[in-house]
């Protein structure tokens, strides 16, 4: 038996809006406002950060540059630096929010081949670990369990990132906003 009881995923299966009007859901993702709803947690300038609907360890995340693209090579200097100042920020939310004792962080580049189900657009994985957090269901059964709903993941994470100078958070529903630190920094 292949089956983890998790009623908080029906939210996400009922919903409405099952498929963006786009090509690409982190396009999709980038350019609507329903933060919490299709889970994005902090914005800045040029690049945004989302939980994974289907997380290897809660709080799993993706940071992902607003730019179109699958090829590392193609974005410019401030995409570059503000996708790495997101993901610094990033670390210090997870840390905040969840307390993780360390993190997987990478990017799946160069198609399937590199086991990314979205190879289109490229996204750095974080994704946090518990010393102590394995457990036989991966190797007898094939099957992971998920210990923590996506909603709770999401809150804790948002707490994190708000708790963060140069921060603000617009609205009830929104996604914190990372300022761009002064120029010359």
């Amino acid at each position: 038996m292949d089956s983890v009881f998790a009623p908080w995923r029906i939210d996400w299966v009922e919903r409405e809006d099952k498929n963006p009007d786009t090509d690409c859901v982190f396009c999709a993702f980038r350019d609507e406002e329903a933060d919490r709803e299709n889970r994005v947690v902090a914005r800045s300038d040029h690049a945004f950060v989302l939980l994974n609907n289907y997380p290897y360890n809660p709080g799993h995340v993706m940071v992902i540059p607003h730019a179109h693209t699958g090829e590392y090579g193609d974005l410019d200097d401030e995409t570059l630096l503000d996708h790495a100042r997101l993901k610094q920020r990033t670390f210090d939310a997870l840390e905040r929010g969840m307390g993780p004792d360390a993190f997987n962080a990478g990017l799946n580049l160069g198609g399937k081949a590199a086991g990314g189900s979205i190879d289109d657009h490229l996204h750095t994985h974080v994704v946090p670990r518990w010393e102590g957090d394995t457990n036989f269901m991966p190797v007898v059964s094939d099957t992971q369990v998920i210990v923590e709903a996506v909603e709770d993941s999401y809150d804790r994470i948002h707490e994190g990132f708000a708790e963060q100078d140069g921060t603000s958070v617009p609205g009830p529903d929104a996604a914190v906003r990372v300022e761009a630190p002064p120029k010359g920094l």
